[in-house]
């Protein structure tokens, strides 16, 4: 139970109680990062629906703020400096180090972070007209699989948040919640193009940065997120 608080701790703005944990209970944190999904999903669909009493527009708006506000920011944060990293460094190592540890945003995260905010705001109006809210519950968890996937597949950028997790995750833990994640294609068939974006985002990391940081991982779960929904509103 502690490593899930960890994981929710880690994913999302929760209030939660401190947990007593070791190095290896705050690794094994990132097997319950997709359940951490559940929660920020959830926390989407209920504005949605409340939102939907008034007009698409704004259920779209409730779910966005409820979105952004449920993790945080985190992984918003993680795609500016991603998109910081890939257009300041041109594909120099020794520059994109340097971008990713300066704490200060340029106009490259910027523009990424308005354009994903963006994004998200107009593919959750349309959603709002084209499919239940309660589905943006599965696809936040699917999109917290990545991390599982990202971690095994991928060597670490640097010493940091990523690195500390390669201890704690196994292809055990990404089978299981895929299999999950497979549960719901039947409802929802075009969840299953993660399949496809997930492996994706890992071959992007790896020719333009190298490897995997927690950036990174925040960076993905914003573009897998906006994906799905592009995937889930075109499909109807």
């Amino acid at each position: 139970m502690r490593r899930l608080v960890l994981a929710l701790q880690l994913m999302t703005s929760l209030p939660l109680p401190p947990v007593k944990a070791d190095e290896m209970d705050f690794a094994a944190a990132i097997r319950w990062f997709p359940a951490a999904g559940v929660a920020v999903g959830g926390a989407a669909a209920a504005a949605m629906a409340l939102g939907l009493r008034v007009d698409p527009w704004m259920a779209a708006l409730f779910a966005l703020l409820a979105w952004v506000v449920a993790t945080g920011a985190l992984h918003l944060d993680g795609l500016g400096d991603i998109a910081d990293g890939a257009g300041a460094a041109h594909g120099d190592r020794t520059s994109l180090s340097a971008v990713l540890a300066d704490p200060h945003i340029g106009s490259f995260g910027v523009v990424a972070i308005i354009l994903q905010l963006l994004t998200k705001l107009v593919l959750l109006r349309l959603w709002a007209d084209l499919l239940p809210a309660w589905g943006l519950i599965p696809l936040a968890l699917i999109a917290r699989i990545g991390p599982l996937a990202w971690t095994l597949w991928l060597p670490p950028l640097h010493e940091g948040l990523a690195s500390r997790f390669r201890e704690g995750v196994k292809p055990v833990h990404l089978f299981a919640w895929s299999a999950l994640a497979l549960a719901f294609c039947p409802l929802l068939p075009a969840l299953a193009s993660a399949a496809l974006l997930i492996p994706l985002w890992a071959w992007w990391l790896r020719s333009r940065m190298g490897g995997i940081s927690g950036d990174g991982h925040g960076a993905g779960i914003e573009v897998i997120e906006s994906a799905l929904l592009a995937a889930l509103v075109l499909a109807r």
